[in-house]
């Protein structure tokens, strides 16, 4: 690993966002110099000594221990998301090589999956977020002012973190934005750590970062979040608000890629919407809603 190595850099942005009392150290009146912890404050919680430590965030330690990484991550009070993200980073940082995997594609089983449930939203997703295939629901529910056959041409596949942060229409979606931009920035650092070599997904993250003020602030805060199960609000052009669970499942065949469904429960208000909008057999979305969402949010890019 370099100076400017992926572990390092989370270790030196999750130390600065905790407190000595947050930590439970004492201050002795002292004016701190640097914002959180410093790294013999660290070192002294984890119980490693603070030359070790230092190393270890200027990448010149790729040796340490699952015991010792544990024990940073219980210094810095890191989630399990965030101590298996230190893990990831600890052993695939200093291994990457730059290239680009082979093209994605969604297999006929998982074609034939999606279109078996019609009537419930679910997409394929890539490596990089982006949508290798989806249902009508999916298209309906989702993306209704994007092309329903885009997740077919490799060059114009609907990027979901894209859309998230630099498509009108996506953000108006979702009431609380705001958790929903948190949580795929924190789904891209854990694919940026397990894929350190992908050369597209860096080109991504790159992207976003000169585009999206936003982007760029929760980028720089190191946040990390699994994808699991997640529950949205969403107020939809064509049906109005309802609620929608969605839940994301690792495809076995395909470990880089997921199966993302979303539901509502059963018999409510937004279960009804949902089979209206299954109903509407691709349910695309009214032509002025691009230019009545861009007065919103103006800041506007292509929407794959």
């Amino acid at each position: 690993m370099d100076s400017g190595s992926p572990l390092g850099e989370f270790l030196r942005a999750r130390r600065a966002q905790l407190s000595p009392d947050d930590a439970g150290l004492p201050r002795y009146g002292d004016r701190r110099r640097v914002p959180g912890l410093r790294r013999e404050e660290v070192a002294l919680l984890a119980g490693v000594s603070a030359g070790y430590y230092t190393r270890l965030e200027q990448g010149q330690q790729v040796n340490a221990s699952a015991e010792v990484l544990d024990a940073i991550a219980r210094a810095l009070h890191l989630t399990a998301s965030e101590c298996e993200h230190l893990h990831v980073l600890s052993t695939t940082g200093h291994r990457a090589r730059p290239g680009s995997p082979r093209p994605e594609h969604a297999s006929a089983d998982l074609r034939m999956l999606l279109d078996t449930m019609a009537h419930v939203p679910a997409l394929v997703v890539g490596r990089r977020n982006d949508v290798l295939a989806w249902n009508t629901s999916a298209h309906a529910l989702l993306a209704g002012h994007l092309d329903p056959a885009a997740p077919d041409i490799p060059d114009a596949r609907p990027n979901l973190a894209r859309l998230v942060f630099l498509d009108a229409p996506t953000r108006a979606l979702y009431r609380d934005w705001p958790a929903k931009a948190r949580a795929v920035v924190g789904n891209l650092r854990i694919l940026t750590a397990r894929n350190p070599g992908d050369t597209c997904l860096t080109t991504l993250v790159d992207e976003l970062t000169c585009l999206s003020e936003e982007f760029a602030d929760l980028w720089a805060r190191h946040t990390v979040e699994t994808c699991g199960r997640d529950v949205y609000a969403l107020t939809h052009p064509l049906v109005g608000d309802l609620t929608v669970t969605q839940q994301t499942f690792q495809v076995p065949q395909e470990p880089h890629q997921s199966l993302v469904t979303l539901t509502a429960e059963p018999g409510s208000p937004s279960a009804a919407a949902l089979q209206a909008l299954h109903r509407t057999r691709g349910g695309t979305w009214p032509h002025d809603i691009r230019a009545r969402d861009e007065d919103a949010f103006p800041t506007t890019h292509a929407y794959v």
